[in-house]
């Protein structure tokens, strides 16, 4: 096989396919921890109002 004039045995084309799926690993990684992070985000804003309703002075005991 020849890539870009070099001629490459196996062991190369083995590397570099390698490398390949690395890299896509590292992709898909990154773009679920992206997402995580922005459910997490999402989340506590949403828990904001409900905290602020649970710090009512009017409320003494644990069950309102």
């Amino acid at each position: 096989m020849t890539l870009f004039g070099q001629t490459l045995d196996g062991q190369q084309i083995f590397s570099l396919i390698s490398m390949l799926a690395v890299l896509a690993l590292c992709m898909v990684t990154l773009r679920r921890r992206r997402e995580h992070d922005r459910q997490v985000k999402r989340w506590k804003k949403e828990q904001e109002p409900r905290q602020a309703q649970s710090r009512d002075p009017r409320h003494s005991g644990p069950w309102g």
